[in-house]
């Protein structure tokens, strides 16, 4: 029988949750085998440390199952990117703020970017102009997490859904 608690003696739990005391881990051991059970170390740091009679087997099970069951609860929120230029035209900033709310409507991120080249970097304002735009399309759905700035040639500006 090969076991991996060091400490002479131990204090023992039952599988009911009731203290047994302090026992030499011989005596623990031979209590888990007479109830056909394991004996687990659930508290290594106490003086002396605390073991539990259980079913390993199904406690490792019971534990997976939670896990999974928070897994299965959570919702990944994606960061979804609309890339814009200072001179977009009307149809094409409309297109990119219909998906945009859609992708908002899904409980996503949009990170929307205006990209300058060349001499626009002169005009930053168009860029502002056009950010506006944009916020104000999509104001009934989403809010600002980040607000715009600029970082080397782009301006940025991120929306997140709106809480119900």
């Amino acid at each position: 029988m090969n076991h991996l608690i060091t400490s002479p003696t131990i204090r023992v739990v039952d599988s009911q949750d009731e203290q047994l005391g302090i026992l030499t881990i011989e005596e623990a051991l031979r209590q888990a085998a007479d109830q056909g059970l394991d004996l687990v170390e659930v508290a290594p740091n106490a003086d002396p440390p605390v073991c539990r009679i259980m079913d390993y087997g199904q406690y490792k099970y019971q534990l997976s199952k939670k896990i999974h069951d928070a897994k299965k609860n959570q919702k990944i929120v994606l960061l979804k990117e609309i890339k814009l230029r200072p001179k977009t035209e009307e149809h094409d900033f409309q297109f990119k703020l219909k998906h945009a709310i859609t992708f908002i409507e899904d409980g996503n991120k949009v990170k929307v970017t205006v990209m300058f080249r060349g001499r626009e970097l002169s005009h930053k304002d168009m860029g502002e102009v056009l950010l506006q735009r944009f916020l104000a399309g999509a104001e009934p759905y989403a809010m600002v997490e980040i607000p715009p700035k600029m970082e080397g040639k782009t301006l940025t500006l991120v929306l997140a859904p709106k809480k119900k």
